[in-house]
């Protein structure tokens, strides 16, 4: 079996940012599992722009964004594995996977990330009445179909959720020639970027429902239209409120989730508010020696933060594969009030450095104060003229402050 300094499963953008930093931190074997024929992962079918302007400044498709790191990857060498599937990551390190070339092999890391992204919820999980009919299609399925394999899934289209792909896709199948009659998002506020709801949906006068949900999709060989209810507070239909909008396509854009059976089979303890591992700081995980990047880890609202993640994943575990394990003093961090969950949810004294606490918060507050407790004492406040949940936000505490810290942390929200 060989062995590598650090094993990466995914070739998305986590994986390919942490190879690259873990190959210039030190690690001198590093190896890309990637199930795909080519690397790059979502990246390759989001044609849009506005990639990369955090990063590197500028606006750029995913496909360029992904070419970026690709060619570092290149440059030094890194090797790499494609149209490799990963069967099973034990407790001690040991990846099972699967080619057509190999077969099944196995590969052992003195360090693992995991970086395997996410997958989107299905109508499955909805549990939406009506008929199983053709034209029910999930946001990124319909991406792939327009953008890669050239196909247009429908021309009258609604949308159920507000999430950053249902957004963009109400654009782009606009753009395509479709009729997009409406997107209906079942929470008071949308779950994705302010200037996605403005370029995506107000550029081009497609209506956002709030407080609404489908109730009923209609159809026999093809969806023929959908009934359209009203939501009261307790996410429930309002009877009464039903209106019908005939259309031939449905896309589901409702919400992702981490990527994690390979996590659960290492036996890594999973969070159960963001569905990804339970990580330090330095985003290992509850087992010693595996970390955790990019959208396996929490979903993120820019590929930028993913690479900025991962890049610090990378660098952690190549430190790990040279030094092995360290005493670690942990301190938990907690999500009070109107926080849905901070990350990491650990923190180990014993590292140096300042450490960002991620967040996202439970509802729209405006004019408000993040507040940092360390046993009942205040140790950070930051004002904040808004949050919301379609925003991560995040807070940064000195290497001073976690120093002095003496049991529990907690974040909270103050109006």
């Amino acid at each position: 079996m060989k062995v590598y300094d650090v094993v990466i499963i995914g070739g998305g953008p986590a994986g390919l940012a942490a190879a690259v930093s873990a190959y210039d931190s030190g690690a001198e074997s590093v190896l890309i599992l990637e199930r795909d024929d080519v690397l790059g992962g979502i990246l390759n079918q989001c044609i849009h722009n506005g990639f990369g302007l955090t990063r590197f400044k500028e606006s750029m498709t995913g496909p360029e964004y992904a070419d970026r790191f690709i060619k570092e990857v290149r440059k030094r060498n890194i090797e790499v594995k494609l149209k490799t599937t990963v069967l099973d990551l034990c407790e001690d390190k040991t990846v099972t996977a699967i080619n057509e070339r190999e077969g099944v092999f196995f590969v052992r890391g003195k360090a693992v990330i995991l970086a395997m992204g996410c997958r989107e919820r299905s109508r499955g999980a909805l549990n939406v009445a009506g008929t199983r009919v053709a034209g029910v299609y999930s946001a990124g399925t319909a991406q792939k179909y327009v953008n890669v394999k050239g196909f247009l899934p429908g021309k009258n289209v609604v949308i159920l959720g507000s999430g950053d792909i249902g957004l963009i896709m109400a654009r782009r199948m606009t753009l395509e020639g479709a009729k997009v009659h409406a997107v209906c998002e079942i929470m008071p506020h949308s779950s994705g970027l302010k200037r996605n709801i403005v370029q995506c949906l107000n550029d081009f006068d497609i209506p956002l429902y709030l407080n609404h949900t489908i109730t009923r999709i209609d159809g026999d060989a093809r969806v023929t239209g959908v009934q359209i209810s009203k939501v009261d507070q307790n996410k429930k239909p309002i009877l009464g409120s039903e209106f019908y909008i005939p259309c031939d396509t449905v896309l589901f854009s409702v919400g992702l989730i981490p990527e994690n059976e390979l996590s659960k089979n290492a036996g890594v303890e999973l969070s159960p508010k963001t569905k990804g591992a339970v990580v330090y700081q330095n985003r290992e995980t509850s087992i010693s020696g595996i970390f955790a990047c990019g959208n396996v880890l929490q979903v993120h609202d820019l590929v930028d933060f993913v690479s900025e993640e991962a890049e610090l994943a990378g660098k952690s575990a190549s430190e790990y594969a040279r030094r092995g394990d360290r005493e670690k003093d942990c301190v938990n961090c907690i999500a009070k009030d109107k926080i849905t969950y901070v990350l990491p949810q650990k923190i180990d004294k014993n590292q140096s450095g300042n450490v960002t606490l991620f967040f996202r918060a439970n509802g729209v507050y405006k004019n408000c104060r993040v507040v940092v407790e360390n046993d009942g004492q205040e140790v950070l406040s930051l004002k904040k003229r808004v949050v919301v949940p379609g925003e991560m936000e995040r807070v940064i505490l000195t290497e001073k402050i976690i120093k002095a810290l003496n049991g529990d942390l907690t974040l909270k929200i103050v109006e």
